[in-house]
């Protein structure tokens, strides 16, 4: 559904509202009717304007497909080109060249499978991380594959590899096993093999590992993709991602995720729900692991309004269909 942003004052993305985890629905219910007050309130003046359908197995989750929608960005599953959307705005790179993120990252490793940690955990410095970049390199040039420095655990990717090379968000694999959601190419599993390699054996995680610290021992590919040739970026769509709810979700600390909801709506949500009853027109996107909902600002008659107030709809009843 295309968008008019002009007309939208602000468009708030909600990322793991819902949850796939057994122990969310059960936590969720836990809350009260006002932790959601400002938020269920928000909703009686809109109408929803377009649902996202998907799976939970989906490279790309709903949050980013409902902002790459707004921002006017191809679509396909593992292929929204984000690095190159990144490099385009910069003025770095035209539309059509194609880019891919990549994570200097931790596997924790198990008697069955690697598990992806959290790269924030790593606390790794710009320094070091320009120096894994360097040794590095060479083994990705091999594969006509460019590394640029852009933050210590972000680093971008130039080459030809990544324009039909689909890959899967972060969001999807972090804290999870890493095998369903690595790149099937023989020429990235090449490179994962040789890095573990290099890494394993380079004074820098000897030192880490001197520091208590995690080892940086691999890599992850996400945002890979190319823009169109003539791509033309639309008008501003005012959306902002609102990330309290993703670390617990991440770490399946559900006593935290009610927290961090019931703090959001007291924040986030009084504030949308202020400027919407100032006569600003809204767009909120409650998203899922496998479905997205967006909403929209709406003008509604005195008789509707008086049905919502006398029976509304339980909040965790329409998180649910997430």
């Amino acid at each position: 559904m295309p968008l008019t942003p002009s007309l939208i004052s602000h468009h708030a993305v909600l990322p793991f509202a819902a949850c796939t985890a057994d122990d969310w629905l059960p936590a969720v219910k836990t809350l009260p009717a006002s932790a959601f007050r400002n938020f269920s309130q928000l909703l009686q003046g809109m109408k929803l304007i377009h649902t996202d359908s998907g799976n939970a197995l989906s490279l790309s989750p709903p949050h980013e497909r409902v902002l790459a929608r707004a921002l006017g960005l191809p679509l396909g599953d593992g292929l929204i080109p984000w690095a190159a959307w990144q490099q385009f705005q910069a003025r770095s790179a035209s539309a059509g060249q194609a880019w891919a993120y990549l994570t200097p990252c931790h596997w924790a490793m198990g008697r069955e499978h690697a598990t992806l940690s959290d790269p924030a955990a790593l606390d790794l410095q710009a320094d070091d991380s320009r120096t894994l970049l360097q040794a590095m390199q060479p083994y990705f040039a091999s594969g006509g594959i460019t590394l640029h420095y852009a933050e210590p655990t972000r680093w971008l990717a130039e080459g030809e590899l990544f324009r039909t090379l689909p890959s899967a968000s972060l969001d999807r694999v972090l804290g999870r096993n890493v095998d369903p959601w690595l790149p099937g190419t023989k020429e990235i599993r090449l490179l994962q093999n040789e890095m573990q390699m290099l890494l394993y054996t380079h004074p820098l995680n000897d030192q880490r590992s001197g520091k208590g610290q995690l080892s940086v021992n691999s890599f992850w590919i996400s945002g890979s993709g190319a823009l169109p040739d003539n791509f033309t970026p639309p008008p501003s769509p005012n959306a902002v991602m609102l990330r309290d709810l993703a670390l617990p979700a991440f770490t399946s600390d559900w006593q935290a995720y009610t927290q961090a909801w019931a703090a959001l709506d007291a924040s986030e949500g009084a504030r949308l729900l202020a400027l919407q009853q100032r006569g600003d027109t809204l767009r909120l996107s409650l998203c899922g692991e496998r479905n997205a909902l967006t909403f929209e600002t709406a003008q509604t008659s005195f008789f509707t309004k008086l049905s919502n107030i006398f029976s509304p709809r339980p909040f965790s009843a329409l998180l649910e269909q997430l």
